[in-house]
């Protein structure tokens, strides 16, 4: 479909990219490769004025419009075939204040970006387990990061937000401005506007800390997960560990002999002083016979970007998740048997692990629910293009591994949703977070024009 750009042209200072432009085919992809969608238009936007000019343009001319930060969600709503995309890859701006411990950072931004600019004055927030995931998507879904045990979720250090509304208009969402906004804004995903400009409380942090990767073969894995579970359950909140299972990736810290082997990973990370961190961890850095030890003092962003080479842009994915209310002998079970099943070598299943400052958040403070939960559990199926022929392959591991855990499980992290949104998306939120979402959603967005995310509908 042809769209008359002109009446935007003239209120718009950033680029405004055709299907006949050069940077099309570039400026339409995201993370996901498996996601290959032809937007009408893309309103690559400098600033919330654009971003505004943006959403009344599409309003007037009555064009469906997907919203662009990161892109990184694995169900790629960021685009979608004839709508516009209003992309705010390039609004990556950070302002600091060191005094008052804040950090303002743009809609567009990546958590390296946050990373980068806060660690230069020795703070931080929890960001996501990927340094090249956006912060606007992380951050309207929760946001789990390395840090949650300690600092909580992203929501948790939100002090206010710039957001456009379904109109155009631009508003302040904070505890005193829009409360009921700022509300669902914490965990009711891109539903009720585009947020450009988040700003969040920062804490002292590092910038360097103990933590890093330790690997044990699969015949390790029911001890090593027991261990894991057992040792959070008395950990103090200064720890984090995410556990992984996948096949060994060739790289030269592995044994060789175990390359293409299934493993089971550990990253630690430790909010405090490195000595400490180091006796914290005794009782994982002395367990079995692991065959990579690389727990150290090292910068807080090194950790950051410990699993990026694992799940670059452009590589296909596809996944299913649940939160996991009792991390039990059942579930330690299910998950070592599908380990050995595992079909691809880019395939993984992280464990994200809850406790800590992200339980003693009140359920109806935010619109993130079940902070009780042991954990998330990710099952990530990853192939390369070359290799769609095995497609279904994959998915099926991904699937069968999501069926057999069902039964212990709390529901859905809203942000790892993906083909099973428009179905799972309510068991995201407890019924009444669902109620008071849906008649947020009627106030802010009646027509549903914010609609390509994990949509929660006008009540």
């Amino acid at each position: 479909m042809k769209i008359q750009i002109e009446s935007l042209q003239d209120d718009f200072l950033g680029q405004l990219i055709t299907p006949n432009d050069p940077g099309y085919d570039a400026g339409r992809q995201v993370w996901n490769g498996e996601i290959q969608r032809h937007p009408s238009l893309i309103a690559r936007c400098h600033g919330t004025a654009d971003v505004a000019a943006a959403v009344r343009f599409c309003r007037d001319a009555a064009h469906d419009f997907t919203v662009r930060g990161g892109g990184h969600a694995v169900a790629g709503h960021a685009v979608a075939d004839g709508a516009v995309l209003i992309d705010l890859s390039a609004m990556t701006g950070t302002y600091v204040d060191p005094a008052a411990r804040t950090i303002t950072a743009q809609g567009g931004c990546l958590n390296e970006h946050v990373d980068r600019e806060s660690q230069k004055h020795g703070l931080g927030m929890t960001g996501g387990f990927v340094s090249h995931t956006g912060i606007g998507g992380l951050v309207l879904g929760g946001g789990i990061g390395h840090l949650m045990r300690k600092f909580g979720l992203s929501i948790d250090a939100l002090v206010s937000c710039e957001v456009v509304t379904a109109d155009g208009s631009i508003v302040t969402a904070s505890a005193e401005e829009n409360p009921d906004l700022f509300w669902g804004l914490r965990g009711g995903g891109g539903n009720f506007g585009i947020v450009t400009n988040f700003t969040f409380a920062l804490q002292p942090l590092g910038p360097t800390i103990y933590g890093g990767l330790m690997l044990w073969p699969a015949a390790e894995a029911p001890s090593v997960l027991a261990t894991m579970r057992d040792f959070l359950a008395e950990a103090p909140d200064e720890v984090g560990i995410v556990g992984n299972l996948r096949l060994a990736p060739p790289l030269p810290i592995v044994p060789e002999e175990f390359h293409g082997k299934p493993v089971v990973g550990l990253v630690a990370t430790y909010v405090g002083d490195v000595s400490e961190g180091e006796r914290a961890f005794a009782p994982i850095t002395q367990l079995g016979n692991p065959l990579v030890t690389g727990y150290r003092p090292q910068p807080y962003v090194a950790i950051q970007k410990i699993v990026n080479a694992a799940v670059p842009h452009g590589r296909h994915y596809y996944w299913k998740s649940h939160k996991i209310g009792e991390f039990n002998n059942q579930v330690i079970t299910t998950l070592c048997d599908h380990l050995e099943k595992i079909t691809s070598p880019m395939s993984s299943v992280p464990i994200f692990n809850f406790g800590g400052a992200v339980g003693r958040v009140p359920e109806d403070a935010t619109a993130f629910p079940h902070r009780d939960a042991a954990c998330d559990i990710n099952i990530v199926g990853s192939w390369l293009p070359e290799q769609a022929g095995d497609a279904e392959r994959h998915k099926a591991w991904v699937r069968g591994l999501f069926d057999d855990l069902a039964p212990n499980s709390r529901g859905v992290y809203v942000n790892f949703t993906s083909d099973d949104a428009a179905d799972r998306v309510k068991a995201a939120y407890t019924a009444e977070q669902w109620a008071r979402l849906t008649t947020l959603k009627s106030a802010f967005d009646p027509d549903n024009v914010f609609r390509h995310n994990a949509n929660i509908p006008p009540g």
